[in-house]
């Protein structure tokens, strides 16, 4: 087991967060087939053992989306045990994840966010000029918040108006800042400059201490800000804004493959959940303006 979270840490280059699920996965797997069959090794585990925990999970209540991550982390795990020739049968081959409901991504209306963004008086300090940063950021351009917490002061390019994200698999991308994201940017820089020095060390974002932001301090800051433009908990967190930001350029005519390119997506079906919500918003609009809708 150690010897699959390494791969996945060193050669797929796994997010510290994926990993850490996976971790969790594959010792609650193992821990099942101790307690329900005397089994020490999952490497030993053949289809209707794992059949039998999937069952298992779905009566616990578990949503199909964590047994869909679960089927995942088992079915990487086995082929990893295939390809180094610890087993020499898959007995992921004949398991079938459970249907997942089709769920639309949460974002909040452009208009909501533009008068966040635009009237909200933040403080006149560091912490305001961080805060405002960090939604401008998300908003701005899209980008997810293990990218966020990624940004190093260097990755700016203000002569040419673009940051270098660091995406899953350590994939970088150039995004483009907009005229009011750009603002915000310099505002920050000379409030950090001014608290922690020029040269202070480590990434763009800082707490109000001069260290390296982390999840949860972001998670509150979006989730304090957002409440007073939205009711809904479920619209409240950071990736809600990488949703609005897809949308909005997808509302406004954006190329579906160029805002592909811009959230570092893998494929293009990743993306295409947009379009969902486009027709969804079109359905409304016709429904509330045709004659005969």
């Amino acid at each position: 087991m150690e010897a699959f979270f390494d791969f996945l840490r060193t050669e797929l280059r796994y997010s510290p967060h994926t990993l850490t699920s996976y971790k969790n996965d594959l010792r609650q797997f193992a821990a099942y087939l101790q307690s329900a069959y005397e089994l020490s090794d999952p490497a030993q585990a053949r289809y209707p053992l794992i059949r039998g925990w999937i069952v298992e999970l779905m009566k616990d209540g578990n949503e199909a989306s964590t047994v869909n991550r679960k089927v995942a982390c088992l079915r990487s795990y086995y082929k990893f045990l295939l390809r180094t020739e610890k087993i020499s049968v898959n007995p992921m081959l004949r398991v079938k994840a459970p249907k997942m409901p089709k769920k639309l991504p949460e974002f909040v209306p452009e208009e909501a966010i533009n008068g966040l963004l635009n009237n909200f008086e933040f403080t006149q300090d560091f912490a305001g000029a961080r805060d405002q940063l960090i939604l401008e950021l998300l908003y701005g351009t899209g980008i997810r918040l293990s990218e966020l917490l990624g940004i190093a002061p260097g990755d700016i390019s203000l002569w040419n108006q673009t940051i270098l994200v660091t995406g899953k698999g350590d994939k970088q991308r150039l995004v483009p800042l907009n005229p009011s994201l750009l603002r915000s940017l310099e505002r920050y820089q000379a409030h950090r400059s001014h608290s922690f020095g020029p040269t202070a060390p480590g990434p763009l974002l800082l707490t109000d201490k001069g260290e390296a932001l982390y999840e949860k301090f972001v998670y509150r800051t979006v989730k304090r800000y957002l409440s007073t433009i939205t009711t809904s908990v479920g619209q409240q967190h950071p990736h809600t804004l990488r949703h609005a930001f897809a949308t909005h350029l997808l509302n406004k005519g954006a190329d579906l493959n160029a805002i592909k390119e811009l959230l570092g997506h893998a494929s293009l079906a990743s993306t295409q959940v947009y379009t969902n919500l486009s027709v969804e918003r079109l359905k409304s609009v016709f429904e509330q303006a045709h004659p005969r809708a």
